[in-house]
């Protein structure tokens, strides 16, 4: 088997799935809609296919950060593991498709994109995200979220249970999050500031698989 390499967004037919258990909490019709749907109870308020490619030597850290790591020091030692168990894993590899996740899940779920929304999640999160913008659209509401850009991306935790490998990355973003009505004036938010966010996002994969997807777990604050 070779190595994991980024399909771009044109050019790929992702299959990933995501357990959220929790999508929205209570509004008083002023609130500003979530950034996605995620794991917390205390409010309600994304990878791309990694196909095999060229093989390239499997390594721990390759991605661009100030220390050249991909991972934190918790997740080193999960990784040594899943590397000894699967030599073709390369961490570098799995982040820049993790990043590009981000954005495709988000931007899909902010645009009320259902059919790429289809394609990157399970049936349980699909009905999860559907929901969502359902309600969004009966209240008759669009997003106008941008991501500005994401500060930071690394590996927190690895686990390997059996055959199945958990991948945790923390993302730490600015998002500009912008609600607006029907007629497209402004309800929530701001166009000048943007919201931090600081979310976990597990993703999963059967090690050995033929199927050289991962699969979007569950998303949580951090």
């Amino acid at each position: 088997m070779t190595a994991f390499s980024i399909v771009l967004l044109a050019m790929i037919a992702a299959f990933l799935g995501m357990r959220l258990y929790s999508v929205l909490g209570k509004r008083t019709g002023h609130e500003q809609e979530p950034v996605l749907p995620r794991r917390d109870e205390r409010a309600a308020p994304s990878p791309v296919r990694l196909d095999d490619g060229e093989t390239p030597p499997s390594t721990l850290a390759s991605a661009p950060d100030a220390s050249g790591l991909v991972y934190e020091p918790a997740a080193e030692a999960g990784l040594r593991q899943l590397l000894a168990t699967d030599r073709n894993f390369d961490a570098g590899r799995f982040m820049e498709g993790a990043e590009a996740a981000y954005r495709m899940i988000s931007e899909a779920y902010w645009s009320g994109d259902r059919e790429t929304l289809r394609d990157l999640c399970d049936t349980d999160s699909y009905e999860a995200f559907v929901e969502a913008i359902a309600a969004r659209e009966a209240r008759g509401e669009k997003l106008d979220n941008r991501l500005i850009g994401i500060d930071s991306a690394k590996i927190t935790a690895v686990d390997l249970d059996r055959s199945e490998a958990r991948i945790t990355v923390r993302y730490r973003a600015d998002i500009s999050a912008i609600t607006r009505d029907a007629e497209g004036k402004l309800i929530a938010g701001s166009m000048s500031d943007a919201s931090q966010t600081d979310d976990l996002w597990t993703f999963r994969r059967q090690i050995g698989s033929s199927d050289p997807n991962w699969l979007l777990d569950e998303i949580e604050a951090a």
